[in-house]
């Protein structure tokens, strides 16, 4: 089965937060951005879209949040039809890249819009901003302007307004993309921890990988329109369904070759140069059928001390130090970019660029993927 597929027909959530049936998007009446989608997400649940641009995650977002029609297919929000609810009736969350915070107000000011809008009393609105406020360590600082505020304080303000009202549904559309790496780190555990504390269902837009992983209890990996797999971010590094998948999440070595026998979910293949190796069959045709192995590089042993499924001979083309763990660049079976990574500790000796090594590695870490006819 593809993980197309089985993304779509995944089991329905009962009571789901929010519930996407048959949902298509097309600009122009042609080309369909998003195809088919069928996602249901659960009350609490922090589910990730995930993927490069151009692939339909943000559409996705849009269409929920109401800035965009659903060209075909219903968006459910509380099992409540809502194509035709403006956006402002949906009573929905919204953070966004670039804040959009009103510069003019000052930061309890624009915590408190939201709640003006929904009528809601001065002094409900005062404690609810105050509340607010607290929850992202800003306590002392609604006096200030946005200006007058770090980009990491700024963000942390847009996610405080988007909570204020306490919506059942916050959307954050690549939240953190504007901040620097260590800022953008840090920004992702606190969000990580409201979401905890509060148990508001979120719905997050990233092409950052690592992000999704850190954050998420699910992940949807969009590619061409569709959900190309739909998992937890353990289930996504360690069982891709595919070599998109295996590609996008984290680094990972591909191996092209030929089916040569299948036992029960093991496959022989004979690779492109030859070699014969033992892989894991996830997603294969029938024996003599081409087929892409991935393989992590944290999983290949350079000359390995006990026995192994698989050994290859590699040539070491270029050494990288990064601190915590070599990275070795290496030629292996016809792919010159193969990488090992080795921690750094342990180690007897740093591996010698031009040097030929064995390679080792068990079956069950190479996936055999995408069958090619």
């Amino acid at each position: 089965m593809s993980s197309a597929t089985s993304a779509k027909s995944s089991t329905p959530i009962r009571g789901a937060a929010v519930r996407f049936e048959h949902v298509q998007k097309s600009y122009d009446g042609e080309v369909l951005v998003v195809k088919d989608l069928n996602l249901d997400i659960a009350p609490g649940e922090f589910v990730t879209m995930l993927g490069p641009s151009g692939s339909g995650k943000t559409t996705c977002l849009m269409m929920l949040a109401g800035f965009e029609p659903a060209t075909h297919g219903e968006i459910f929000l509380n099992d409540k039809p809502i194509n035709n609810v403006p956006p402002r009736k949906r009573g929905i969350g919204m953070v966004f890249q670039n804040y959009a915070l009103f510069p003019h107000m000052s930061v309890a000011e624009n915590l408190a819009f939201p709640l003006e809008i929904r009528k809601m009393g001065k002094s409900e609105r005062d404690a609810k901003v105050k509340r607010a406020l607290d929850m992202v360590e800003l306590g002392a600082f609604g006096n200030r302007r946005p200006a007058q505020l770090s980009g990491g304080q700024q963000q942390r303000v847009a996610v405080a307004r988007a909570l204020v009202f306490d919506p059942d549904l916050v959307l954050m559309d690549e939240p953190l993309g504007a901040l620097d790496k260590q800022l953008r780190e840090q920004m992702q555990y606190e969000i990580k921890h409201i979401h905890e504390s509060l148990g508001v269902s979120v719905v997050y837009v990233t092409h950052d990988q690592t992000e999704a992983l850190t954050m998420s209890d699910r992940v949807a990996v969009f590619e061409d329109g569709v959900i190309q797999q739909l998992s937890s971010p353990d289930a996504l590094y360690e069982s891709p369904q595919n070599s998109f998948v295996a590609q996008f999440i984290g680094e990972n070595n591909k191996l092209s070759g030929k089916i040569t026998a299948i036992n029960n979910d093991r496959c022989s293949m004979t690779l492109d140069d030859g070699t014969q190796v033992e892989s894991h069959a996830v997603n294969i045709g029938e024996v003599g059928s081409r087929s892409t192995l991935s393989l992590r590089p944290e999983r290949v042993e350079l000359e390995p001390t006990e026995k192994r499924d698989n050994l290859v001979n590699g040539v070491v083309k270029e050494v990288l130090y990064l601190g915590d763990h070599l990275r070795i660049v290496m030629s292996v079976a016809g792919n010159d970019e193969f990488i090992v990574k080795l921690p750094n500790g342990g180690r007897a000796a740093t591996p010698v660029e031009g040097q030929s090594y064995t390679l080792g590695w068990s079956a069950e870490d190479a996936k055999a993927l995408d069958p090619v006819s």
